[in-house]
């Protein structure tokens, strides 16, 4: 087994805590690349474009929690599936998160589909 996986799976979750769950701009730059790409169209390119988005997560959401509740690594992408709630005691999202790191191991690309958890399901299997 190629022990950068676990590494790679690590530096994620390091990105969730303090990026997400601290909303800590600057633990969280440390592990993202010189370039950094992102795919949500609700965030703009680049570690500035990240850190807009953290500012505006602690001003409108300052109680948001990211729960990893898996994680993959293939190659070079980090696949992630998470718990994303916004505002303590609603149900929140699920998410699927996929992270490109390069060489270095330093994440350099970003993907997500999420998905409003509802609050009754036609099945009891849950989201998670």
């Amino acid at each position: 087994m190629d022990p950068r996986l676990e590494t790679n799976k690590q530096t994620v979750l390091d990105f969730y805590e303090v990026g997400l769950n601290q909303k800590d701009f600057a633990a969280a730059a440390k592990l993202v690349g010189d370039r950094y790409v992102q795919h949500n169209p609700r965030i703009a390119d680049g570690i500035e474009g990240f850190e807009a988005f953290l500012c505006q997560l602690r001003a409108d959401f300052p109680a948001l929690r990211a729960e990893v509740k898996r994680i993959f690594a293939d190659g070079d992408f980090v696949i992630a599936h998470v718990h994303g709630v916004r505002v303590p005691g609603t149900p929140g999202t699920a998410i699927v998160d996929i992270f490109r790191l390069d060489d270095q191991g330093k994440i350099i690309e970003h993907w997500d589909v999420m998905q409003p958890i509802p609050e009754t399901a036609a099945n009891p299997n849950g989201m998670f």
